[in-house]
């Protein structure tokens, strides 16, 4: 029991790179390097074995920051050194990616409800990967389950160089004796199951890889809807608001229907993010509203982006369609009749215009953009209706894709198309309202190298 020696930190409360204000919780990984949660310094230290110098690597002062802590109390690092951490004044969890920091629970302020924490103060995970959190103000331990098969996964993203193409002449899907008149709804999910909603015969129709005839789900429980979305599990969320004001769920593994969102009116879009959470555009009150479903109260909806009054503003809308959320929880909402597509950034009221009227870098000029889908490297893939294309951005700008000559009903043409979905080898679903049918443009792998997704 010879003395101790110091492994960080000169006694003396400090911000320079030798000192450390408050430390809390502390971790050694295998090559002995030493991760402080530096608390009062709002920061995470990284001391390597035998330095004095710790080098900031998360929060206040790091060099890539992407993130700001507000006293930091816990930390974790995982098997590839991603970092964990609990941000005690911040009420969450935050983690590390290839793309930097970003919230993944608690992640809507602070609070009793089962979706939030009180300034907690340290975690740990089980070998499941479920996260335990000593919920220090609320008194309780909170356990997190890990979503192995991440919502985020039903969508694919695809990965593509600047180069890629697809042919020009797209092959019809399904015609109007499949998917009735004006179809609404369309999502293609990662197994290459193609999902539409006939709103004449209020079915949902999917075709599984490689069928031909697809299979029905008749229910009388839905009327005309505008949007689906499918989870990864098979369930599928439909828009039921116009007549019957909420969303409905259909469960893969019960073969029933249960409400799981009361709306206003019809969603245009729906879409569930990583963290459960089901958002609908609402089109005729110009905002987009979410509700946790780990909640299995129906509360009232929360407010994603828009005032509920139609208008040009940075936190308005006029006629919201399609939404998008990336897994750092960024919302993108195709703003049809402001001719925009607007970017909310988690907790911000005002968004930034990505596309279109108004944005920072205008090369492409919207009519009433209704569909949207970010790409695995965060470019834009855009349905705009009133042009009769889908328009794509890149390190250039935006660019016409598909459907660049003019409306009509030809195989290289679009007549008022809705919304767009790929598939998994990047082949592009578009939505054809005004022809009443379902393209498929084929993509060229030859022009972009083997086609990736995000697994």
């Amino acid at each position: 029991m010879t003395s101790n020696r110091v492994a960080a930190g000169t006694d003396i409360g400090g911000s320079a790179v030798n000192q450390l204000n408050g430390p809390i919780e502390i971790f050694v990984d295998v090559n002995l390097d030493l991760y402080v949660a530096d608390c009062f310094n709002n920061r995470i230290q990284l001391f390597h074995p035998g330095e004095s110098n710790g080098i900031t690597v998360a929060g206040n002062g790091s060099q890539n920051p992407t993130i700001t802590l507000y006293i930091p109390s816990g930390i974790i690092l995982d098997a590839d050194k991603y970092l964990f951490i609990v941000d005690c004044f911040g009420h969450r969890i935050v983690g590390s990616d290839l793309n930097g920091f970003r919230c993944l629970v608690a992640c809507y302020g602070s609070g009793s409800q089962s979706n939030q924490l009180f300034s907690p103060l340290s975690f740990s995970f089980d070998r499941s990967g479920n996260i335990f959190v000593a919920d220090q103000g609320n008194s309780r331990i909170q356990k997190f389950l890990l979503m192995k098969d991440s919502f985020a996964e039903s969508c694919n993203q695809p990965k593509l160089c600047s180069t890629a193409t697809w042919n020009s002449n797209a092959v019809t899907f399904a015609n109007r004796s499949i998917v009735g008149s004006k179809p609404r709804a369309i999502f293609v999910n990662t197994n290459n199951t193609i999902y539409v909603a006939n709103r004449e015969e209020n079915t949902i129709l999917i075709w599984h890889e490689e069928s031909v005839s697809p299979t029905k789900i008749t229910h009388d429980n839905f009327t005309q809807p505008n949007s689906l979305f499918v989870t990864s599990n098979n369930d599928i969320y439909i828009d039921d608001g116009e007549k019957n004001g909420r969303v409905q769920k259909w469960i893969a593994e019960t073969n029933n229907f249960v409400t799981v969102m009361n709306v206003k009116s019809s969603c245009w879009g729906l879409f569930v993010d990583i963290n459960n959470t089901l958002y609908c555009s609402m089109l005729q009150h110009h905002q987009v509203v979410k509700r946790s479903l780990n909640n299995s109260l129906m509360v009232s909806d929360c407010v994603a982006a828009g005032t509920g009054i139609g208008g040009p503003d940075s936190n308005q809308f006029f006629f919201p369609h399609g939404i998008f959320v990336d897994v750092n929880l960024d919302l993108y909402v195709t703003d049809c009749l402001n001719e925009r597509v607007q970017l909310f950034q988690l907790r911000e009221s005002n968004g930034i215009t990505v596309a279109g009227s108004k944005s920072q870098n205008p090369t492409i000029t919207l009519d009433c953009p209704t569909g949207i889908i970010l790409d695995a490297d965060k470019y834009l893939f855009i349905v705009d209706q009133d042009s009769s294309r889908i328009v794509r951005s890149d390190l250039n700008g935006f660019r016409c894709l598909l459907g660049c000559y003019g409306s009509g009903s030809q195989s290289n043409q679009l007549f008022g198309p809705l919304s767009l979905s790929f598939d998994r080898f990047g082949n592009v679903f578009v939505l054809d309202q005004d022809n009443h049918r379902i393209q498929k443009f084929k993509y060229f792998e030859e022009s972009c190298g083997k086609f990736k997704t995000i697994e």
